[in-house]
C-alpha cells in the first residue's frame, strides 16, 4: 500500500540532519503525532546509506554557512541511492542564492527559517507521499500479470486490483466478457491484457470501434465483402471476424451498434459462422469475443434500443472499470507512470511533480479519465525545462483557482489539527494543569482557555483529552501565533 515503509502507513519517517542539536530536538517535538524523527548531528559521509532503508524524507538544515558544502555533498549522496528519499532543505529566509543551488540539485523543496510548523508538516507529508508513489511505480514495473499491474495497466487502488483479479480469473476460460466504464478508463487495455493471459495469446487480437459509423460501413468492416458486392467492391475483402479467427475480437462501444446489426451479431454468436456481403457461403469462426461500452445497456434494453437476447449473450462476465475521480488515491502513481514513460520517450530528465502540481492533478475530476491524465502529463513533460513539473506546466483548467482556494482550505485544516493535537498532548503531559500547560506552550493563560473552548477539547473520565464536536464557523479565524511560538 502507498505509504507503507515497513511500519504504519500514516507515519512519516524523517531523517533530520542539523548542526544545531537543540533546534533539531525542538523541531522534532513540535512536529507532533504522525512523524517519527531520527536526528543526525552534522553531515557525516556514509550516514545516508545507513539510513536508506528507514528514511522516508530527508530534512537538511543548511542555515550554518560553514556547513553548506558538507550539506550539499549529503544531498548528492542521497540522490545517488537506488531509491533516493526526497530532500527538504531548511534555509535562512533571505539566502536566495543557496536556494537556487539546492533546487538545481533536484531537492523536493526548501523552507525558510524559522519554519512555519504547519507548512513544514504539509511539505514533509507531501514529499513522503511522492516518494511512496515513485517507489511503488518502480515495484510495479516488474509485476506484469501479478500484484497491482496488469499488462500496460497500473492499478494502485483496491477497486482496480479487484478488476485485475477478476480479469486474471476469467482469462484462461474461453467466455465472452463485457467491459463497462466511462470513455478513457482503459477498456481496450484491459481487453488486451485478458487476451495475453488467455490460451489464445498466440493468435491475433483484433479491435474495432462501433462508434459513430454508418451501418453499412460497420457491416462491411465486421463481415467483409465479395467482389462486386456493391459499387467500388473491385476485390474480395476479409472482415474483422475472419481476421480474428483463432484469437480475440474486441468490439468497442457495442452500445452504438444499430439494431439490424445487433440481430446479425446475435446469429453469428449462436451459429459461430457468418457470410460476407454479397455471398451465400458460410465461414466458420473460432474467436473469443470481448465487448465494451460506456453506455448502460440495461437501460437501453428497457428503452428498446438494445436487444435483450444479445445483452444476455454478451454479459456472461462483466468487468466494470471505475472512473478516475472515484479512485483518486491512484492518480499519483498513474501520473508518475506517465511521467517516467514520456521522459524516456522524449529524452528529458523530468523526475517529479511539485507539490502544487500533484495536488492539482489529485483534485481534478478527470472527465476524460486516464486518457486525459496521460495527455496532460505528456504536455507537462514537453513544457518542463527542469527536473520538476510545476503547476504552470498544467492546463489552466486544472490549475485555475487551485492554489488560492484548495490550499487555503487545507492550510486552515492543518492549523486547527495541529493546535488541537499539541494542546491535548501538552495538557496530558501536564496532568491537566492549564496554568502549567500555558507556561509550557509559551501562551497567555486566557488565550489557552479560548483555544480549548474553540477547539472543543474535553477531559474524559480516564484523564485523557479528546476533541468534541467540530468547530463552528466563527472559530476558524483563530490567532496563528501558536504556529511559530514553539520555533521562534
Amino acid at each position: 500500500m502507498i505509504g507503507d515503509r515497513g511500519g504504519k502507513s500514516d507515519v512519516v519517517r524523517v531523517w533530520f540532519c542539523s548542526t544545531d542539536s537543540d533546534f533539531a530536538q525542538l523541531v522534532s517535538r513540535t512536529l507532533g503525532p504522525g512523524f517519527e524523527v531520527r536526528l543526525q548531528d552534522g553531515f557525516e559521509p556514509g550516514e545516508a546509506q545507513a539510513q536508506e532503508q528507514w528514511c522516508g524524507v530527508a530534512l537538511i538544515d543548511l542555515r550554518d554557512p560553514g556547513c553548506v558544502e558538507a550539506g550539499l555533498s549529503l544531498v548528492d549522496e542521497i540522490n545517488q541511492q537506488d531509491a533516493p528519499a526526497p530532500v527538504l532543505v531548511m534555509l535562512s529566509a533571505h539566502d536566495q542564492d543557496l536556494k537556487a543551488r539546492v533546487l538545481e540539485k533536484g531537492v523536493y523543496d526548501t523552507i525558510g527559517c524559522p519554519p512555519d510548523v504547519v507548512e513544514l508538516r504539509l511539505l514533509l507529508r507531501r514529499a513522503y507521499k511522492f516518494y511512496d508513489a515513485e517507489k511503488q511505480l518502480k515495484q510495479l514495473k516488474n509485476q506484469d500479470g501479478s500484484g497491482e499491474r496488469l499488462g500496460e495497466m497500473v492499478g494502485a487502488t483496491e477497486s482496480m486490483q479487484q478488476v485485475f483479479a477478476l480479469a486474471r480469473k476469467i482469462a484462461p476460460c474461453d467466455v465472452t466478457a463485457l467491459i463497462t466504464g466511462e470513455t478513457g478508463t482503459g477498456k481496450e487495455l484491459l481487453a488486451r491484457a485478458i487476451h495475453r493471459l488467455s490460451p489464445r495469446n498466440s493468435g491475433p487480437f483484433v479491435a474495432f470501434s462501433c462508434a459513430n459509423l454508418p451501418e453499412t460501413l460497420v457491416d462491411d468492416e465486421l463481415f467483409g465483402h465479395e467482389r462486386g458486392a456493391f459499387t467500388g467492391a473491385v476485390a474480395a475483402r476479409r472482415g474483422r471476424f475472419e481476421a480474428a479467427d483463432g484469437g480475440t475480437l474486441f468490439l468497442d462501444e457495442i452500445g452504438d451498434l444499430a439494431l439490424p446489426l445487433q440481430a446479425k451479431l446475435l446469429r453469428v454468436l449462436q451459429e459461430r459462422s457468418f457470410e460476407r456481403l454479397g455471398s451465400n457461403t458460410s465461414h466458420g469462426i473460432n474467436i473469443r469475443l470481448i465487448c465494451a461500452t460506456h453506455r448502460n445497456l440495461q437501460d437501453m434494453v428497457k428503452q428498446g434500443t438494445f436487444r435483450e437476447d444479445l445483452y444476455y449473450r454478451l454479459n456472461v462476465v462483466q468487468l466494470h472499470i471505475p472512473p478516475l475521480r472515484e479512485r483518486r488515491d491512484g492518480v499519483a502513481v498513474l501520473a508518475y507512470h506517465f511521467l517516467d514513460q514520456f521522459s524516456e520517450q522524449f529524452g528529458k530528465k523530468v523526475k517529479r511533480f511539485s507539490s502544487l502540481a500533484l495536488g492539482a492533478l489529485e483534485e481534478y475530476d478527470w472527465p476524460g479519465n486516464v486518457r486525459q491524465l496521460e495527455n496532460v502529463v505528456q504536455r507537462a513533460v514537453v513544457l518542463a525545462e527542469a527536473a520538476t513539473v510545476e503547476i504552470w506546466h498544467l492546463p489552466n483548467i486544472l490549475s485555475e483557482g487551485f492554489r488560492q482556494q484548495r490550499l487555503s482550505h487545507s492550510y486552515d485544516e492543518e492549523v486547527r489539527d495541529f493546535k488541537r493535537r499539541l494542546i491535548m498532548r501538552t495538557l496530558h503531559e501536564c496532568g491537566g494543569n492549564k496554568a502549567e500547560t500555558a507556561r509550557t506552550l509559551g501562551l497567555a493563560r486566557g488565550y489557552l482557555h479560548r483555544l480549548i473552548n474553540q477547539l472543543q477539547i474535553q477531559r474524559e473520565d480516564d484523564g485523557s483529552f479528546e476533541a468534541g464536536a467540530e468547530e463552528t464557523a466563527e472559530n476558524t479565524t483563530e490567532d496563528s501565533s501558536l504556529d511559530s511560538a514553539r520555533l521562534m
